[in-house]
């Protein structure tokens, strides 16, 4: 990446939710139509200013283009460094696009239920490309936290017993999670002697044997607090309350939360542990592969089990944190390009899901808005009877089916359930079937000396395991996602079918219509992504431009003459 105005752009995405946040912290509740604006305009910013990063990344060419920023002008290791590669350019994108979308339907009523819903909002958002770019292990950790504030503020935005009961539970497994991160980032600051990820990966090739048992430990014990926050079993059982009880809106955020804690286990684990790290050859990788296994199997058992669309939404991010951890946990390029594909898809499509829950409710209980009143039987317009033919298809309440028009809102809530449903389950023609066609190939194409452990005959069982997970796992997302569509659209409910307002349709359609550009762009997409799990893979590059990034030099001082 080339300097100059190119370089600065790597700091908006923190430097301007964060400015955004403190100029709609200066305004009381009488400024909420300011605050909402300024919050649109900086979501719409933050979009560009991602793809204008993507673009700078390498784009869909075959040439990476690593951008390193030093915000305190402190030459590396000893100062803040925040680094863009592919796969953060490709976080910050879907993060973007998230934020604009959920923003939009906060837009018609949840902005009202809090004062500092839009303060709240773009502190997460800086807190999500705060993680996305940072290059060192400390500052990893303090964007965390100020992910995990603005995250819990907007999981108590409308207030409630559930919301509340649900955050508590939240804030005290994310604290203990974040407590371990800091033993873990001690213990290898104490090995190492540094927190840059860059030069800490230089490091570990010259660690003593004697050091090594404290660094696999320190390693360990901050995988464990990624884990967690990316809801790995058995330490998800927070997600299920706090996702569902959240508003739609901050839901729709939370679908990309999870992926903070895997992106952070692939960026760890490949820096310090790549291919032909010798006697550090990808540790951990089996018990990536198997806790991944796990949770994708538990996940899966959830989306089946479940009655409530929320409930199985929500049961979907942990099968797509499962399927992701374990296909990482091979260390192959292809397969790990897969999985970044799936990543987007299956993010986008859950993201959707969690607006849509509330417009399905309303469909199948009946809308209690003011601003959705029926007109009363007695006040509506009297028509003669007309004679039904003898032949005629009836519905349930002898009805003539033949002439009825269906109503716009439930066609457009039926194709987007359907869509969403296909996509998660990984069904064509949609972009999951896609992802999991490529990680299948990748998985066929295994053997036993591209095993993650570098031992030859141990990956069949695990390959095989997660070959059977994926195809089951989609059957039952399929089923269960086909018995709550039937449910919700099939079955005549007690009201009316609810008047959508166009704003709730604009970011379901921008998320959906984001999905199909992932199908129609297929060839591109993919291509980056693999080039991004190549370069992962093989971060060289990654470290030499990090460790090679120079200060500005000062200006000369200037000579006062005496006159």
């Amino acid at each position: 990446m080339s300097g100059g105005a190119a370089t600065h752009l790597i700091a908006a995405p923190i430097v301007l939710p964060l400015l955004s946040a403190a100029l709609m912290l200066l305004g009381g509740a009488r400024w909420r139509l300011w605050k909402a604006a300024l919050n649109l305009a900086s979501c719409a910013a933050g979009v560009g200013i991602a793809a204008t990063l993507l673009i700078a990344s390498g784009g869909s060419g075959t040439s990476d283009a690593i951008g390193v920023y030093l915000p305190g002008n402190w030459p590396v290791p000893f100062g803040i460094v925040l680094v863009l590669d592919r796969l953060s350019a490709l976080m910050l994108v879907l993060t973007s696009c998230l934020g604009l979308a959920a923003l939009l339907f906060a837009l018609i009523r949840w902005q009202r239920a809090g004062v500092h819903f839009h303060a709240l909002f773009q502190l997460q958002l800086m807190g999500l490309n705060g993680a996305f770019l940072t290059g060192d292990l400390f500052n990893l950790f303090v964007f965390f936290e100020v992910m995990l504030v603005a995250s819990f503020g907007l999981l108590l935005h409308g207030s409630g017993e559930r919301r509340v009961q649900a955050g508590l539970h939240y804030v005290a497994v994310n604290l203990l999670a974040s407590s371990l991160f800091l033993i873990g980032a001690a213990m290898l600051y104490g090995v190492t002697g540094t927190l840059n990820l860059a030069d800490m990966a230089r490091r570990l090739a010259v660690i003593p044997v004697a050091d090594r048992g404290l660094l696999h430990a320190g390693v360990a014990v901050l995988g464990v607090a990624f884990v967690a926050k990316a809801a790995v079993w058995p330490l998800n059982f927070w997600l299920l309350p706090a996702y569902t009880g959240a508003s739609p809106p901050a839901a729709a955020m939370f679908a990309v939360m999870t992926k903070v804690g895997f992106y952070a286990v692939l960026r760890v684990w490949s820096l310090f542990f790549p291919a032909g790290g010798g006697t550090t050859f990808l540790f951990g990788a089996n018990a990536l592969v198997w806790i991944g296994l796990a949770t994708l199997a538990f996940g899966t058992l959830g989306v089946w089990g479940s009655q409530r669309l929320d409930r199985t939404v929500a049961y979907a991010l942990i099968v797509s944190s499962g399927t992701l951890l374990a296909a990482a946990g091979f260390g192959i390029p292809a397969l790990t390009g897969g999985a970044l594909y799936y990543l987007l898809g299956s993010t986008l499509a859950a993201s959707a899901f969690f607006l849509l829950v509330e417009l399905l409710e309303r469909s199948r209980l009946g809308d209690h808005d003011p601003a959705f009143v029926e007109v009363p039987k007695e006040r509506q317009p009297f028509t003669e009877p007309t004679q039904t033919p003898l032949d005629a298809n009836l519905d349930d309440e002898e009805r003539a089916l033949i002439g009825r028009a269906v109503p716009g809102p439930l066609i457009f809530l039926s194709l987007s359930f359907a869509a969403c449903a296909l996509v998660i389950a990984g069904m064509p023609p949609f972009s999951g079937f896609l992802a999991k066609v490529a990680m299948l190939t990748a998985l066929l194409r295994v053997d036993g000396a591209t095993a993650a452990t570098g031992t030859t005959g141990t990956i069949d069982v695990p390959a095989w395991v997660l070959l059977a997970l994926l195809i089951v796992s989609g059957l039952a997302s399929l089923i269960a996602l086909l018995r709550l569509g039937i449910r919700y659209l099939w079955v005549p409910q007690a009201g009316p079918a609810p008047k959508l307002r166009l704003l709730e349709c604009v970011p379901v359609a921008l998320l959906l219509t984001l999905c199909a550009g992932l199908l129609v762009g297929a060839g591109p997409v993919v291509r980056f992504t693999d080039a991004a799990a190549r370069s992962l893979l093989q971060p060289d590059r990654y470290i030499d431009a990090v460790m090679s990034a120079r200060t500005v030099p000062s200006p000369p001082p200037t000579r006062t003459i005496a006159p």
